[in-house]
């Protein structure tokens, strides 16, 4: 399952794949987009969030919460 969320000029892409356990997912989270797509530099692949597999919901909800926090320490607080 995907899901793209737009933050700051960014796009957060999150994907979901099915866990071992039923009704969990593990999680891959990729920032993607803006005009100053040079300060990701080669780090804009897939990241693997840990301390999972997680229902739905909670994946959705750490991996919007990660990308988001990705971006602020790049770009700085927003203004």
């Amino acid at each position: 399952m995907h899901r793209t969320i737009a933050y700051r000029d960014f796009e957060i892409q999150i994907e979901l794949t099915s866990a071992a356990d039923e009704n969990t997912f593990d999680v891959t989270v990729q920032i993607r987009g803006a005009t100053n797509l040079e300060v990701l530099g080669a780090r804009g692949g897939r990241i693997p969030l840990r301390n999972g597999p997680f229902t739905e919901r909670w994946a959705y909800l750490v991996a919007e919460i990660a990308g988001q926090a990705a971006i602020d320490v790049l770009l700085g607080p927003a203004d």
